[in-house]
């Protein structure tokens, strides 16, 4: 016999217990544990030295390993460029899924910590410290030996364990940084808004100092001095952030919002055969702890199969305070919609990861484009090391923040009356916009750069690559800049965007989500490179992307991605039509509660 929905008014919902949400106000019994709470003090921007210094020193230690890590991978251990490709896209994935691992962690045991990386870049160090750990030096010989075995399994060792520390760093700093500010507040709320781009802003500048002293150092001096550097900053970072942590607005773990979704997925489908009920609003069951973490949230009509979970039968059972007995049974209005939350965010997501592949692609092969052009700098002979050539991306990104901040966000703000000028989805569409300008331009780049080593005199040969181009390497330069303002518009806005529409208790899983993102993109970035390369290594054509460039069709493999991003474009509009943002008057219907008073509020897409 089918179960029959047990619809309650919302007098009634405020008899069961004093504990039960009437849309309008707090639980009694937390108003008297709120009284008795010790007032948070949020100091705000006072601790941020400590905060950001921490990521300042530890970016400039982890990109100081990694951003040569390419060039360290062809040279020292005589990888060829597609494999050390694949290995830096493979390990930059696995660094990003780790931080979902470790954003459960930090949410439901430990709370926002933070794990050194000193070991991992230990280990990097000594595979070029010590001469049994990487193959013999190759100089000039077209021919090389490969890594052993045992030479591979400890670079791996010193990877995986960079994937332990990065991966607990990374889903909780930022979020860890936020949380010293009163989001009730309006100079706390202005703070989370400016705290996003300074953030961004300390961390790719200290990027660029990496990627020009650091690498200069690891090229032209020592590997074994260039190494030593990130380990001696690593542990730096760590001291400078223990120095506040007096200081911290520390938040508790609050239980796994895991287990919540889980609850209110499993309960929808336990109870897909009831009826909807009429008014949800007002007949969903709601209950609303003490103490708990996250804000009120109102109705909304998206994902409606997701509302049985919060219908009360006469078989559910309810403790003495209105709690549900059997959470898989039953949910609470409030648990839905923090699932609704989630479940809106994912399509952004997807789209959000796709655009990742431009940045991922403008982290390697320009690398391999440098290697093959023109680096002179003057008349003296300094030639820039390719690698260097990234941090015109980091360069363009920070500047960019200083002009959005300060120049961009006012101007906007008096045009269109929003508080950051632009609303999150358009920052991260305008990201996604100037990726694929970025891509467009580097097809047309390399295109220039192959046929001028083809028909103009080359500069000679590049050690196991080939003739080197006529073409100034600084023909590179705006297609990283550009990417560089796509990484302001689109990276930023992203973690912004997950911060503010994840629920309060899952604030390191929206921190971790941006990274699992740019994981997914750097796997498929990997799959893209060995499926083209398999593809292409026996056509007429010949290998896009052959070891050297002159010989492949890079520029073809950048239009490719430069296709692939214009349809997610397209995807990303379509999706960002459909969204609503959490709590706000986007939602397309939303309902209030307040006694016996129903209001009705019909919001018109923005």
């Amino acid at each position: 016999m089918e179960r029959k929905s047990l619809e309650v008014e919302s007098m009634n919902h405020q008899k069961l217990s004093s504990a039960v949400y009437d849309g309008s106000v707090t639980a009694v019994d937390s108003v008297k544990e709120d009284v008795q709470e010790t007032k948070v003090v949020y100091r705000g921007w006072k601790v941020m030295p400590f905060i950001i210094g921490n990521e300042t020193f530890e970016k400039l230690g982890i990109i100081g390993t990694l951003s040569n890590l390419l060039v360290y991978l062809t040279s020292v251990f005589n990888m060829k460029s597609v494999t050390a490709a694949t290995i830096i896209n493979a390990f930059a994935g696995t660094v990003n899924f780790g931080t979902f691992v470790a954003a459960f962690l930090c949410d439901t045991y430990f709370g926002r910590y933070k794990t050194l990386t000193v070991a991992g870049s230990l280990a990097i160090l000594l595979t070029a410290a010590v001469p049994q750990l990487h193959p013999a030096p190759c100089g000039t010989a077209s021919s090389c030996s490969g890594p052993s075995g045992g030479q591979i399994a400890f670079l791996l060792m010193g990877l995986g364990i960079l994937v332990v520390g990065a991966g607990g760093i990374r889903p909780c700093n930022l979020a860890f940084g936020a949380d010293q500010f009163n989001p009730k507040s309006g100079s706390g709320k202005r703070g989370i808004d400016s705290f996003f781009n300074w953030y961004f802003f300390t961390f790719t500048f200290a990027q660029i100092l990496s990627l020009t002293v650091v690498v200069y150092v690891q090229s032209n001096v020592s590997w074994t001095i260039g190494l030593t550097i990130p380990v001696v900053l690593m542990f730096l970072a760590s001291v400078i952030f223990f120095a506040g942590a007096k200081l911290y607005v520390k938040i508790e773990a609050s239980g796994s919002p895991l287990a919540s979704i889980a609850h209110v997925i499993t309960a929808a489908i336990k109870k897909h055969g009831l009826k909807s009920v009429e008014q949800p609003w007002l007949n969903l069951y709601n209950y609303y702890p003490s103490k708990y973490a996250n804000a009120k949230l109102k109705y909304t009509e998206q994902f409606r199969f997701l509302d049985k979970a919060a219908i009360l039968t006469p078989e559910d059972k309810l403790d003495a305070d209105g709690k549900p007995v059997n959470p898989w049974n039953l949910c609470t209005m409030q648990q839905v919609e923090e699932v609704k939350c989630i479940m809106r965010v994912l399509p952004i997501w997807f789209a959000s990861s796709i655009y990742y592949l431009t940045i991922a692609q403008q982290m390697t092969y320009p690398v391999f484009q440098a290697l093959q052009s023109d680096r002179r700098l003057g008349s003296g002979g300094f030639m820039i090391p390719a690698a260097t050539y990234v941090v015109f991306l980091m360069t363009g990104m920070t500047l960019f923040i200083i002009f959005y901040d300060r120049v961009l966000v006012p101007t906007l703000k008096r045009i269109t009356g929003i508080e950051t000028g632009i609303t999150l989805l358009q920052r991260i569409g305008a990201g996604i916009f100037f990726a694929l300008l970025s891509l467009i331009i580097s097809g047309f780049v390399e295109e220039h750069r192959r046929t001028s080593a083809l028909t103009k005199p080359t500069l000679g040969l590049a050690p196991r690559k080939g003739e080197i181009s006529s073409m100034s390497a600084m023909w590179l330069i705006p297609q990283l800049v550009l990417a560089g303002i796509a990484d302001a518009f689109g990276a930023i806005g992203q973690m912004e965007f997950y911060y503010k529409q994840f629920p309060e208790n899952m604030r390191s899983f929206a921190g971790s989500i941006f990274y699992v993102g740019a994981g997914v993109s750097s796997y498929i970035s990997s799959f893209l490179i060995t499926t083209v390369h398999r593809m292409t290594q026996n056509s007429a054509g010949g290998n896009w992307l052959a070891e050297d460039l002159n010989k492949g069709r890079l520029d073809y493999f950048y239009f490719l991605l430069a296709g692939i991003l214009a349809v997610n474009f397209a995807y990303f509009l379509v999706m960002a039509r459909w969204y609503r943002y959490k709590g706000s008057d986007d939602e397309e219907t939303s309902y209030e509660t307040s006694g016996d008073i129903i209001k009705e509020q019909d919001k018109n897409k923005v």
